[in-house]
């Protein structure tokens, strides 16, 4: 049962004027997203925090069709960090829930829709209930084809690369691999990110203007997009105000166009 009725209800995902402008641009293949303000959202209206978490998944099925409908290629939510667990308790505990009740509700219409869900942290920590519900998901959609939808649950990017940094350790304490044969390639693949390119946008909603340990070995030559509007207000039309953002800056690698 949802808990907070008529207070958060949210308008049909619908396409916006924004999306034939669209049409024959190039739109990143992999956009990653920091979802952030929820509790300030709901501070604001004067609901309590947990509210602000269940509007701001509302914005996240919003943003997965959206992305799914654009034709991007992956996309990286930033879901829960290593970091939340300082938070209370009973917000942690529904945070859970959230997750849950997305997939019990979104997971259908996911299968539908041809994507192919992933999780990037260490899910073993989480719930029993929630890792099994996760699990669910990745059995349903493994064989998918379409948007590589990928949450960060209990992800936190130094973690990521302290856990890379003892993998090649171990390689090559094995002998499996020489320290003269340790390169940007052999890192990259030992991150939880292999296989996947990095992002060509990350989009950080609430104003702040921080990356809050996200992918930091992956976007070292990402473009980044910062807006005010907390993540509950989020909609289709400003992810694709973001790409056309994107689509008007000049990426030269370091070197020159």
């Amino acid at each position: 049962m949802r808990p907070f009725g008529n207070w958060l209800k949210h308008e049909k995902s619908v396409k916006s004027d924004l999306h034939e402008r669209l049409i024959g641009e190039n739109v990143p293949e992999h956009v990653a997203i920091i979802m952030d303000g929820n509790g300030r959202w709901a501070k604001a209206r004067s609901l309590p925090r947990l509210a602000g978490h269940h509007s701001g998944m509302l914005a996240m099925r919003e943003v997965v069709r959206a992305s799914d409908d654009l034709g991007i290629g992956y996309l990286t939510l930033y879901s829960f960090s290593t970091e939340n667990w300082k938070r209370p308790l009973r917000e942690i505990e529904y945070l859970w829930r959230l997750v849950d009740e997305f997939f019990a509700l979104d997971i259908e219409e996911l299968v539908q829709r041809n994507v192919r869900i992933s999780i990037l942290g260490d899910t073993t920590e989480l719930p029993a209930a929630t890792q099994t519900t996760v699990n669910r998901a990745l059995a349903m959609t493994v064989n998918n084809t379409g948007l590589k939808l990928q949450f960060a649950l209990n992800y936190g990017s130094r973690r990521e690369i302290v856990t890379a940094v003892k993998k090649i350790a171990q390689m090559t304490v094995s002998g499996e691999l020489t320290v003269d044969h340790i390169d940007e390639a052999v890192f990259t693949n030992a991150l939880a990110t292999a296989g996947i390119p990095d992002p060509d946008l990350l989009i950080r909603t609430s104003g702040d203007q921080r990356i809050s340990n996200f992918l930091l070995w992956q976007i070292a030559y990402t473009e980044l997009y910062f807006v005010q509007e907390m993540w509950p207000e989020f909609k289709r039309r400003h992810l694709e105000e973001a790409i056309l953002a994107y689509n008007s800056r000049e990426r030269r690698f370091g070197g020159l166009k």
